[in-house]
């Protein structure tokens, strides 16, 4: 793949609602996951979570606005406004013909649909918003900041479970290097923690329990995993060609450079355990980028927490890697902030992204006792390890056996 520039961040996450905030407490390796407080969520077989307190407070979008949009909306909005500021784009400035939007999520905006269906079967039909039909679609996200910004280039919202946004980037770093437009918008948003949210995330069996311990209950790969904790939130960046990263005197944090994805095709819901198409598409992401296996310096890992999660994803490292697989960094920072679900890719690659301009690898919390099937990698755990990272992939998979990786390089 052609160099795509990633040059503005926005991030609105559990860990931090600004990118100083995010980094520190994840450098600091510091768990933001906690007994759901929003509503009385006791009754929920899982109810703990990644959450975000005072999001008006970041908010640049009008109380008007505000009543036609979900949460998973108004997320993308301030990671958007956020990603621009950072990339120093003016777009007053910009043929906004030009410009694309690339997006992911898992479930789309329950929050907003679950308070109009009340209102329909309390008040009927007169008492549902016109905006109903249109502010729960996983679309909506992407169609607000187009209407926002006025943006109007070819853009994309992918619905994959929870390697929705890292497809998403990988189709829209694909899509800019074709020149297609001029830059693109991309990533992903996440909003699950709404009632009827939560409850269809407690359905499939994948969420811990430990509610008695929430800051020590998302342990992939250990022997006593129990499952993945759900968070909200999203991850928006600036991708942008080199030649105008150049023209425009900008430093990018680093590039996408390389990109695979596969199926395992085995199971409607769980991963082969194998690890083969995973590990197809690790080589994908490869050799899009033109890399070996050895010029790697860490993998963000997916980090399931389920059985058939964790041992594929060590068993498709193990393949490709072979012997290097035991000196190679690893490491699942998603268990500081929780698993955002579609939005997680996104926020996974900002996580690296900061690792390398750092020189500190993030840790993985709460891996006490590793599972003796997901042994022979090298795990950061607890705290954060000083690295030199010049080239990362980054993990993310769907239920289904739905994998996609990314490969990053330092500037």
């Amino acid at each position: 793949m052609k160099k795509i520039a990633i040059t503005g961040i926005g991030i609105v996450a559990p860990s931090g609602m600004d990118k100083k905030v995010f980094w520190a407490n994840i450098k600091a390796g510091r768990s933001e996951i906690k007994v759901i407080d929003r509503y009385d969520a006791q009754l929920y077989p899982s109810h703990i979570g990644g959450q975000i307190h005072q999001l008006d407070a970041y908010s640049h979008i009008s109380s008007r606005l505000l009543q036609k949009i979900d949460p998973f909306s108004h997320m993308a909005l301030i990671a958007s406004e956020m990603a621009l500021k950072d990339a120093g784009i003016d777009l007053t400035k910009e043929n906004l013909n030009h410009i694309g939007i690339f997006m992911g999520n898992a479930l789309g905006g329950w929050l907003y649909g679950e308070t109009e269906l009340r209102d329909l079967y309390l008040e009927g039909r007169e008492g549902v918003s016109p905006y109903m039909a249109s502010a729960w679609f996983p679309a909506a996200p992407q169609g607000q900041v187009s209407i926002y910004y006025g943006i109007k280039g070819y853009s994309k919202t992918v619905v994959s479970d929870r390697a929705s946004s890292l497809m998403a980037i990988g189709h829209g770093a694909k899509i800019l290097a074709k020149n297609k437009v001029d830059f693109i918008l991309a990533g992903g948003m996440e909003a699950p923690l709404s009632p009827y949210g939560l409850l269809c995330c407690n359905t499939n069996g994948d969420l811990s329990t430990d509610n008695e311990h929430p800051e020590s209950a998302y342990k992939p790969f250990d022997r006593d995993r129990a499952g993945f904790v759900v968070g909200e939130g999203a991850g928006i960046m600036i991708f942008e060609p080199q030649e105008r990263v150049d023209a425009r005197g900008r430093k990018p944090y680093g590039y996408i450079i390389g990109y695979g994805t596969s199926c395992d095709g085995v199971d409607r819901i769980k991963a082969n355990p194998d690890g083969k198409e995973l590990a197809r598409a690790i080589r994908m992401a490869l050799d899009d980028a033109g890399y070996k296996p050895q010029d790697i310096d860490y993998i963000s890992l997916d980090g399931a927490a389920t059985l058939e999660g964790d041992v594929s994803e060590v068993a498709a490292i193990k393949e490709v890697f072979g012997g290097r697989a035991a000196h190679l960094p690893v490491s699942a920072p998603k268990t500081m902030f929780g698993n955002l679900l579609g939005a997680s890719g996104a926020v996974d690659i900002i996580v690296t992204l900061l690792a390398m301009e750092h020189g500190l690898i993030p840790p993985t919390l709460n891996l006490k006792n590793i599972d003796s099937r997901c042994t022979g990698l090298d795990y950061v755990v607890d705290k954060a390890r000083p690295a030199e990272i010049k080239k990362a992939l980054v993990i993310s998979r769907g239920r289904a056996g739905i994998n996609a990786v990314v490969a990053l390089e330092k500037v």
